[in-house]
């Protein structure tokens, strides 16, 4: 009984070991895995065989853990060691800054104190050239939009740049001018004054309408003009360039602009010159000129007169071409009645007649009718003058009616310009000007150019009629002569 209740528990105890060892051996292997360093000691966990062994184990895996949670809790008494006094180390720059902060509010206070003082100190000093002050800067500021659009920076260049500087330096209260600064400004002043009246040439760069830069001698003729190759040129603010104009004013102007380019020192010499500094030279330019204004001769030619473009229209179109016309037959007029007057006269002192004037045609015809009675040779001499009129007095009567038909054409012309005016008010209404200044100019146009056709022709008119009745007094005060002379001959009254 005894026997069996030893083996019993010997199995018992064999069974639980295996047990235990089965449970335990994967946690020994994962140590062994898990612990690729050894230890401090080089302790080294061996598979357990037995229970012995299993003990051995778990009390050697015992000390390494205790030696571990004993590192760790070294390592964190140090850690938080070091936290307090990082903490306690703040604490006191925290305070340092708090202490600090108050000084520097502190002497806030008194440098705003300071400095009001000095500030009223300072405005008890200054005085009255505080205002002084005042005026510099805005003068200097205005000098310099003076100095920028004046022609004579076109010769001195970069002069008023300082002065923004130093109106932007005057601007703050603490920065003032100083004395080389007001000399400075005041020689520009007295400068800008001494070369507005003078008559400079020198060097300098035109920019050509393409863009092409050409360096050549320019004249200014004081603030107003300036001249290059013998033309006018403009002074471009914006670029502070000496620029080429787009079209040059009229023929007389620039004549004045060459005579004052090759004029030598000391001439004096005739020159347009603008006091508005570029304002009216700007109005001439935009100016339309003659043919802009009535449109060509060419132009009415070739497109049949109904679609001129000129401000004159069809209407200044077709006085144009009738003065042209006018003007063409009365200096044909003049010229062949100057010819054939100065015929007659050299017919009146030669007794033999000719048959290339008409005075010498009508003694002609005297001659071949010597033998007929008084009444006969007057019928044929009237009727030998009445063959040359036509001839002395072709298209004077034309050129009358053109002197007269063109101020009415130009009234027509008005009148249809002030109804494109009325037409454009009533399309477009009264607040743009520009609306209306089509129809206006037409109007004012048509008038004058009618005006410039009738005064003219009616001149000539005079002129060429008097002319041709001259010519035709002599040969009828001849014919009177020969008839008187012949009746006195032949003894018969006259009829």
């Amino acid at each position: 009984m005894k026997a069996s209740t030893l083996n019993m528990t010997s199995t018992l105890r064999n069974t639980l070991i295996a047990s235990l060892l089965a449970i335990l051996a994967p946690f020994a292997m994962a140590e062994e895995a898990a612990e690729a360093a050894p230890a401090a000691d080089d302790l080294t966990l061996n598979q357990a065989n037995s229970l012995e062994q299993l003990l051995d184990n778990v009390e050697q895996r015992r000390v390494v853990e205790s030696r571990e949670h004993t590192e760790r809790e070294r390592r964190f008494t140090q850690e938080r060691a070091n936290q307090a006094k990082m903490l306690q180390d703040a604490q006191a720059e925290r305070t340092r800054e708090e202490r600090r902060s108050d000084r520097l509010e502190t002497q806030f206070e008194e440098n705003e104190i300071r400095i009001g003082d000095l500030t009223e100190q300072l405005d008890k000093r200054l005085g009255s050239l505080r205002e002084l002050f005042g005026v510099l800067q805005q003068v200097a500021g205005d000098t310099r939009g003076l100095f920028e659009a004046s022609l004579i920076s076109a010769q001195y260049e970069n002069r008023g740049e300082w002065l923004g500087e130093l109106a932007k330096k005057m601007g703050t209260a603490s920065q003032l001018a100083t004395i080389e600064e007001m000399e400075d400004l005041w020689f520009e002043l007295q400068r800008e004054m001494t070369e507005s009246g003078k008559v400079t040439k020198f060097p300098g760069t035109i920019t050509k309408l393409s863009g092409e830069k050409v360096n050549t001698d320019i004249v200014r003729v004081g603030s107003y003009a300036l001249l290059g190759e013998g033309e006018y040129l403009q002074w471009d603010v914006d670029t502070q360039a000496i620029i080429e104009l787009a079209r040059q004013p009229t023929g007389r102007h620039v004549s004045t602009a060459e005579a004052v380019q090759s004029a030598a020192p000391g001439e004096i010499v005739e020159f347009s010159i603008d006091p508005l500094r570029g304002s009216l030279l700007a109005l001439l330019i935009q100016a339309a000129t003659l043919e802009e204004q009535v449109g060509s001769i060419g132009a009415v030619a070739e497109c049949y007169l109904p679609f001129c473009d000129g401000q004159g229209g069809t209407v200044g179109a077709i006085i144009i071409l009738g003065g042209f016309i006018g003007v063409l037959l009365a200096l044909e007029r003049l010229i062949t009645l100057s010819m054939v007057g100065a015929k007659v006269n050299s017919q009146r002192k030669n007794p033999t007649p000719s048959d290339d004037n008409p005075l010498g045609r009508v003694l002609k015809v005297y001659d071949e009718n010597k033998e007929v009675d008084v009444e006969t040779l007057e019928l044929k001499l009237g009727e030998a003058i009445l063959g040359e009129t036509p001839k002395l007095t072709r298209n004077i009567t034309l050129i009358q009616v053109i002197s007269v038909v063109a101020p009415l054409t130009g009234l027509l012309g008005t009148v249809i310009g002030m109804i494109e005016t009325f037409q454009a008010i009533t399309l477009f209404g009264a607040g743009d000007p520009k609306t209306m200044a089509s129809g206006i100019s037409k109007a004012l146009m048509t008038t004058v150019l009618g005006l410039c056709v009738a005064i003219p022709t009616t001149l000539l008119h005079a002129l060429v009629n008097a002319r041709s009745k001259s010519v035709i007094h002599v040969i009828e005060e001849q014919s009177a002569g020969i008839i008187a002379e012949h009746a006195e001959k032949s003894g018969q009254p006259l009829g």
